[in-house]
């Protein structure tokens, strides 16, 4: 093991919940091990982590024998194990699936077959049935999820990077990585305050991933391409408007949920989001915008393809980014009690995207590697419920390269 000054034996790149779940799990399955997690910011879970709506997923709409179903279905039930292990708050509040149209109807039936295939438990809600469990709801049908919940992401992140420091592990907060190089026998990773020479590098830079391959030259195929989600909080007067977690039946051919009325763990509820691009990857305010981020993603082939395939929901977000009503109308279809006085803006979201050079929207998990580093490219929604099975699945790929290597 390596014991130099500013030397580790493994140095991860990201403070997000994927980032510590992996350096937790490195550090417990390798105790003698020197583990340094690098995050640029001055706090954890300060990206996509603390963007998110903090549901705990299923695993409904994923392919069966996917990492996406797999990983969601185990994390779960991990995460919510290791809330009840740490006092941290979450609750089991269930989730209705709600069809509008015959189209959503039909699809509504193809993902109760798919949570039959993941061994998910579904029940079926007629539309009577649907209007008792909540009066402010209306649908031709709609799905419960029971074993749906929600939770604090940033508190789990929190509490896993408390356990990494407390079995040994760095975590230097402030540590904009500037550079990295692999050479024959070490990486050397150069950040805003120091230099680390590390015998490996493993990657959880999310909105960043692509930026990281490239700095060790790693040949890749795909770019990341920021959506903004941007959301709605409701009133306290209609903090008991629904019961559980309200979702649209999603489109099969789009890796996004639609506009859903989510419970929040502090007891509020958002409406959102939607999803258009984003013209700068961290780009939270209402007006945002980065001559570099732009520049790349239009200088991206594959930018133009995916475009070009979903030119027709493309404007229809962007309208309804900039036109309130509209973004109404897509609430109502199954809350029709809302008003347009109901939406109160809250803080975006920006989902880190891989998209192919061909355009394609990369749906689940995508890895790049090199001799001495390992990169998460794509961990797509719900890597957050998932955080600990993929630290799992990273940590067995790492092991399986450096103690065989």
């Amino acid at each position: 093991m390596t014991t130099a000054k500013n030397s580790y034996d493994y140095t991860i790149i990201g403070g997000g919940i994927v980032g510590i779940s992996t350096a937790l799990q490195l550090k417990q399955r390798q105790p003698q091990a020197s583990v340094i997690v690098l995050e640029k910011e001055s706090a954890l879970a300060t990206h996509q982590t603390g963007h998110n709506s903090g549901v705990i997923h299923a695993g409904v709409y994923y392919a069966p024998g996917s990492l996406k179903a797999d990983f969601c279905k185990r994390g779960a039930k991990a995460t919510m194990k290791f809330c009840e292990d740490n006092s941290i708050a979450y609750k089991q509040c269930g989730k209705l699936l709600v069809a509008s149209t015959d189209l959503e109807l039909q699809r509504m039936h193809d993902l109760q077959t798919r949570c039959v295939e993941n061994g998910i438990e579904c029940i079926p809600v007629s539309q009577q049935a649907l209007l008792k469990k909540e009066p402010n709801i209306i649908g031709l049908g709609a799905l419960e999820i029971p074993q749906s919940g929600i939770v604090d992401y940033r508190e789990v992140t929190r509490c896993l990077a408390q356990h990494f420091v407390a079995a040994g592990g760095v975590l230097s907060l402030n540590s904009h990585v500037t550079s990295a190089k692999e050479r024959a026998n070490y990486i050397e990773i150069e950040t805003s305050n120091q230099v680390i020479r590390s015998n490996f590098l493993i990657s959880c830079a999310g909105l960043m991933a692509d930026r990281l391959c490239r700095m060790l030259n790693i040949s890749t195929d795909f770019a990341i391409v920021p959506f903004r989600g941007e959301y709605y909080r409701l009133p306290t007067q209609h903090k008991h408007i629904v019961n559980q977690l309200i979702y649209p039946i999603p489109d099969p051919d789009m890796p996004f949920l639609g506009v859903h009325l989510t419970l929040m763990i502090d007891g509020s509820i958002t409406v959102g989001p939607n999803a258009v691009i984003g013209w700068k990857r961290e780009g939270y305010k209402q007006i945002n915008f980065s001559v570099k981020d732009t520049a790349e993603m239009l200088s991206f082939p594959g930018f133009w393809r995916m475009a070009a395939n979903n030119i027709y929901s493309a404007i229809g977000e962007m309208k309804n980014s900039f036109y309130k009503p509209g973004y109404l109308k897509r609430v109502q279809k199954y809350c029709p009690a809302l008003t347009i006085t109901d939406l109160s803006p809250c803080p975006a979201g920006i989902r880190a995207q891989a998209i192919m050079n061909d355009g394609t929207i990369v749906q689940d998990f995508l890895f790049a590697e090199s001799s001495r580093s390992l990169h998460v490219c794509n961990a797509p929604s719900p890597a957050a419920t998932s955080a600990l099975p993929i630290g799992e699945y990273i940590v067995e790929k790492v092991l399986e390269k450096t103690i065989t290597s």
